[in-house]
């Protein structure tokens, strides 16, 4: 009944759907990790926004990358902010998707370290290749409270293109800052918070969003379930080809019931015996 099963097309779609069955289950268990990965992530950015902020030189030293755990933790730092070496940062987007660049400010600590303090967004007008009119933070003295974040590597998509206009960068780099500057300067940079630069001045980056899960548990399970429905398809075509082949064979022997057998040996059939009886 289901020796059609050992046909070359039925031993190829077997296997076909042998090979997807756990494709398609570890492609569920990656979404699985990644919905993992993002709720973790999630609760460590909660958990550091809602702690009190320690200062930056607790967390962050020269040459060191900042510690996972201690990312987007609130810090603080005293200092004055150097604008002659202030830099800025291409190809970067506000909340509305907007294009335009990052300001960075060394933030001069009284110890003779620095500190990279990340002051805002502000839109590309003008000619890129020129450094633009930034206004100025406050002068003198000035205690700053914002997110600690890593320094921005290779392994961050991002590329450090050299050949750029003076005083642009495109990545934000603390040891490349600590060249350029000819002094120490601590770990990763300072996302700033507060003070605010006020109307004019640049437009401080949102607090990442902590909330959203995405959809890798939806993906995770659309892969199970398409790797449960392999072998649920194979029974019902299987199934389905045994049944079209047996309506075949039904319909092939009323067919063959339905003609009249051949004469054998030269024997006459029923009509010629009729004919040839005697009146």
């Amino acid at each position: 009944m289901y020796r059609f099963l050992l046909s070359r097309q039925w031993v190829i779609l077997t296997l076909v759907g042998l090979a997807l069955i756990p494709a398609m289950i570890k492609l569920g268990f990656w979404q699985f990790h990644r919905h993992e990965h993002r709720v973790a992530r999630n609760d460590l950015v909660a958990h550091s926004l809602a702690a009190d902020p320690v200062p930056v030189t607790e967390l962050a030293a020269p040459g060191r990358t900042v510690a996972r755990d201690d990312v987007w933790r609130r810090v603080t730092a005293t200092g004055t902010f150097d604008t002659k070496d202030e830099v800025i940062v291409r190809m970067r987007t506000n909340a509305d998707g907007k294009s335009g660049r990052m300001v960075l400010t060394p933030l001069l600590l009284d110890d003779g370290r620095a500190v990279i303090v990340n002051r805002g967004w502000i839109p590309a007008d003008g000619e890129l290749t020129k450094f633009p009119r930034i206004p100025a933070p406050k002068s003198g003295k000035v205690t700053v409270t914002g997110r600690l974040r890593a320094d921005e590597t290779d392994s961050s998509g991002i590329k450090n293109t050299t050949g750029l206009p003076p005083r642009q960068v495109m990545r934000i780099d603390s040891g490349q800052q600590a060249k350029a500057l000819g002094r120490p300067v601590l770990g990763g940079y300072v996302e700033l918070t507060d003070p605010d630069p006020g109307p004019g001045g640049p437009e401080l980056v949102p607090s990442p969003d902590h909330s959203s899960i995405g959809p890798h548990m939806a993906y995770a399970v659309q892969w199970w379930l398409f790797a449960a429905f392999v072998p649920v398809g194979w029974v019902i075509l299987a199934r389905r080809e045994r049944r079209d082949r047996a309506a075949d064979a039904a319909k092939a022997a009323r067919a063959g019931a339905q003609d009249p057998p051949p004469a054998t040996d030269g024997a006459p059939g029923p009509v010629a015996r009729t004919a040839a009886a005697p009146e």
